[in-house]
């Protein structure tokens, strides 16, 4: 038989955290128009209604939860409400973050540091590990399987003033992700991280960094959420079956650049 599509995403369900808006909205799109089912992670009631009613709109079924990824407990208790109401969880997308300028290192204080690591990796983590308890249960009761992804960002690879914390937080991400994908792989487990580049997300930049793209990035412009959206259907689907432990890059093009 042959499937509607490549990226044929019907019958599985994915759990996005921080999936109400931005990049994680992106993320989740696209597995919704590959007919994935969708799982909405967020932390303002409001943002999660208007980001079920729009995945609904593509005929899938959607699950939004109030569950902040700082929570432990919420994680957990979140998590298994998902199962139960879905049936499954075949992928989940660790989305959740927050950006912030911590100012000048050697003033940075301790809370700004700590605040923005529960959030970028330490809720990452609580996620990954419930998501692969989930995963090898279903393995046992022989239906293995799944895939992983998070969402990093280009301080991975590059040095940004004053953002210590927050490239500590996504540097570290990769690093967990590529051990999931080595200790996970054999049962049938993928993982994978993207590191998007300069995307519209919230409020804008100065005109300054608009300016800087269209001089110097080859595909000249600001990335938008649906720029994520194929990413995402790709590794959830069969077609990234032997696609595991890799960073991978959608920035236009910036990295690439020598101007």
């Amino acid at each position: 038989m042959v499937s509607r599509h490549l990226f044929d995403l019907s019958g599985r369900v994915a759990l996005v955290t921080g999936g109400n808006s931005g990049l994680g909205l992106g993320f989740a799109e696209g597995i919704a128009r590959c007919g994935g089912d969708v799982v909405i992670w967020g932390r303002k009631t409001d943002a999660n209604v208007r980001a079920a009613e729009h995945l609904a709109s593509f005929g899938r079924r959607v699950h939004h939860q109030l569950v902040d990824v700082v929570d432990e407990d919420a994680v957990h208790a979140g998590f298994a409400e998902a199962v139960r109401v879905m049936g499954r969880i075949d992928c989940v997308v660790a989305n959740a973050g927050v950006l912030s300028k911590g100012g000048a290192y050697h003033e940075m204080p301790a809370r700004v540091w700590h605040e923005l690591l529960a959030v970028n990796l330490h809720g990452a983590h609580y996620t990954l590990q419930a998501a692969i308890r989930h995963m090898l249960d279903r393995k046992a009761a022989g239906d293995p399987g799944g895939s992983l992804l998070a969402c990093g960002s280009l301080t991975t690879r590059y040095g940004v003033a004053q953002s210590e914390h927050y490239a500590a937080s996504k540097a570290a991400l990769a690093s967990v992700v590529r051990c999931i994908a080595a200790e996970y792989g054999r049962d049938g487990i993928r993982a994978n991280i993207v590191l998007p580049g300069f995307f519209q997300s919230g409020s804008m930049p100065p005109d300054r960094f608009t300016k800087m793209l269209e001089e110097r990035c080859p595909i000249p412009r600001w990335g938008k959420p649906a720029d994520l959206s194929g990413i995402a259907a790709y590794l959830m689907s069969d077609a990234a079956s032997y696609h595991t432990g890799d960073l991978i890059t959608i920035d236009g093009g910036w990295s690439s650049s020598v101007l």
